[in-house]
């Protein structure tokens, strides 16, 4: 019965728009204070000790990485970059799209920043070349949820830190299915393209008409960022939150006296939306904290195995069902969230299950990752509406077809290990 008032309260303060972490902190010292005899100033000592945390450094830090790279025109130079491989290919633009979040996510860890510093340059650009604006702003959404696969990883780093699994390994086991995600959408996207007509009888932009060998020698400083990052951090030169610190120190360097083009106003405006997400960020996750140890208290971890398991012995219909939940949750709560809330639930289940903690944490992650594109809450739609002006449903109504392509990647992602865990098995073999 407690638990029940505890997520009524908690979906209440959430249906009303109230924001999650003030949900999460109202839910938990109103259970503690009326249905408990824990003490409430136990939910701020967790609230501040969930964030008492080395790794949780790395969060702010990708992140005004990535506000960096948008401002100091590395985003930029790797998108034309990318251009060069796939400009005469039907869908070109399209696949362009769909390599640059690639790319931006081996940067900045995060799934809207990554729509909003590709969406902004992209869906201008396949829109002069008669692309659907409404598909080519689906198609940006859902190549903004690889900033949350490809490492480095802003939920890759919270799970690491909730379930002490090795971070390291989680970024080396995000990259095949990051990759796999890429690939699948640029299929897509060329069957599309080949289908509709869209960006079939357009000439490229000059910008996009220069040599590749001067594209490259343009690029080569925004090339070496991910390389730097993901490099020191698989060679053992630095942790993933020290490659976060050497990754703004890198942004700065190449977009102050490489480029040019990073001023103080715009490196102004990087602090100021680093510290806006930062702080909505750590402190949902604080607050989060709080409330999982609640849950744990309860014994509702234990309680939802035994129940799971009480309805079916097959694990392959176990992983479907906490396949859907996730799905759902998604569609309702963010990734960050959602991961601090369920991790500890779901991982005496799925380990018991037989399934590794590094496997778990990916298919994890992409299952949340989803929810970035599915309404109501879908962060990458927001971000989009705003830079394109399009509506919610309008966007939706064209990305309904793509969420079917990444629940595909979904499925291999969770029953086929191999994807996940062959690249970690190489590396740390």
């Amino acid at each position: 019965m407690v638990l029940i008032i505890l997520f009524i309260i908690l979906f209440a303060g959430i249906f009303s728009t109230i924001p999650i972490g003030i949900c999460l902190a109202g839910a938990t010292i109103i259970t503690m204070a009326l249905f408990t005899g824990m003490d409430t100033v136990v939910a701020a000592q967790l609230s501040v000790t969930g964030l008492d945390s080395f790794t949780l450094i790395a969060i702010p830090f990708f992140i005004l990485a990535g506000e960096l790279m948008s401002t100091g025109g590395i985003s930029r130079r790797i998108v034309n970059m990318a251009h060069c491989f796939v400009r005469h290919i039907a869908g070109g633009l399209a696949i362009i799209t769909t390599f640059a979040c690639t790319f931006f996510a081996a940067i900045s860890g995060s799934g809207p920043a990554t729509v909003s510093a590709i969406g902004s340059m992209m869906i201008p650009e396949m829109e002069k070349e008669k692309y659907d604006k409404a598909w080519a702003t689906a198609l940006t959404c859902c190549g903004g949820i690889i900033g949350v696969i490809i490492p480095p990883s802003i939920p890759f780093v919270l799970f690491g830190v909730i379930t002490g699994c090795s971070i390291g390994e989680l970024f080396v086991a995000g990259v095949v299915p990051g990759l796999l995600i890429c690939a699948v959408l640029c299929v897509y996207s060329f069957l599309t393209c080949k289908r509709t007509g869209y960006g079939m009888d357009t000439e490229p932009t000059a910008a996009r008409s220069m040599s590749t060998w001067h594209t490259f020698k343009d690029s080569f400083a925004a090339l070496l960022t991910p390389l730097i990052i993901l490099g020191g951090i698989y060679s053992g030169i630095f942790t993933p939150t020290e490659a976060a610190i050497v990754a703004n120190i890198w942004a700065l360097i190449a977009g102050k006296f490489i480029y040019r083009e990073l001023s103080w106003q715009t490196l102004k405006t990087a602090l100021k939306n680093t510290a806006l997400t930062t702080s909505s960020c750590l402190f949902t996750i604080a607050c989060a904290t709080s409330f999982g140890y609640l849950l744990t208290t309860m014994q509702v971890p234990a309680k939802f195995a035994a129940f799971l398991l009480s309805l079916t012995g097959n694990k392959y219909i176990i992983m479907l069902m906490l396949l859907g939940f996730l799905l759902l949750i998604g569609c309702f709560m963010d990734n960050i969230t959602s991961m601090t809330i369920l991790t500890p639930i779901f991982v005496p289940i799925v380990t018991g299950l037989g399934y590794e903690l590094t496997h778990f944490g990916v298919f994890m992650t992409v299952a949340l990752s989803i929810g970035f594109v599915t309404p109501p809450y879908g962060a990458n739609l927001f971000v989009a509406s705003g830079i394109t002006g399009l509506s919610v449903p309008q966007i939706s109504k064209k990305i309904l077809p793509m969420i079917g392509v990444l629940l595909l990647c979904l499925l291999a992602i969770t029953f086929i290990p191999q994807i996940s865990m062959w690249l970690p098995g190489v590396a740390y073999r």
